[in-house]
């Protein structure tokens, strides 16, 4: 159906937007939109358009543009296609036309979409978290368990024995709570891993003087 179908001589002349009061100009697009618009809300996104006759594109997208409300422009098989793709200009074009409750429904799904988006981005971060915390504790017990078996564990300074029980102890903890369960900084149970990577990688020699200064800042 065309919006003009039902004009005819008796009716008047045919509506010109360009010198329609503001309030005629909304009820015109208003009604070319739901004559021919469609609204999509999809997890990639929202997408709204109307599709007009290709001589009339013009005039539409001029229309829009004339209360704020700019679209994109493009021929789809021999038609005028308006597309409007940002949530944010919908929300406010189908207000403005007065669709109340097609607004209110679709700032609900919006919503709703960047509240399980930010769950997933914070459960995402979380398990990469738990990943390396694994990674590292697995690494730090088979450090342990070789500086033991070759006797060089007990040659360490008693802090740092203290950390590498503490992490035989509880293999799940983090750096956080091995540090509050001995009554030391993070950085200081940090400092001492590093002694033991480093024990364990030279075979309980210095490297340098890397560890001594290691052991420095893990007493002091």
């Amino acid at each position: 159906m065309r919006l003009d179908d039902a004009v005819g001589p008796s009716d008047g002349p045919p509506f010109d937007w360009r010198t329609a009061e503001a309030h005629c100009r909304i009820a015109y697009l208003r009604g070319a939109v739901l004559a021919r618009g469609s609204l999509s809300v999809a997890a990639a996104g929202s997408h709204l358009e109307l599709v007009v006759p290709e001589d009339e594109l013009e005039s539409h997208a001029e229309l829009a543009e004339a209360i704020g409300h700019t679209a994109g422009l493009r021929i789809r098989r021999h038609r005028g296609v308006l597309t409007w793709k940002s949530s944010e200009l919908i929300v406010g074009l189908l207000r403005r036309l007065g669709a109340s409750a097609s607004t209110l429904e679709l700032e609900s799904r919006l919503v709703g979409r960047a509240v399980h988006g930010h769950l997933n981005r914070v459960v995402n971060a979380e398990h990469a978290n738990l990943r390396r915390a694994v990674a590292a504790a697995h690494r730090q017990l088979t450090d342990i368990e070789a500086l033991e078996e070759s006797g060089d564990l007990a040659r360490l300074p008693k802090p740092v024995r203290r950390v590498a029980e503490a992490r035989r102890r509880a293999p799940e903890a983090t750096l956080a709570e091995l540090a509050a369960n001995l009554d030391l900084s993070r950085s200081q149970v940090q400092r001492a891993f590093q002694t033991i990577e480093s024990a364990a990688l030279h075979g309980g020699e210095d490297d340098d003087g890397q560890d001594d200064r290691a052991l420095r800042n893990l007493r002091s």
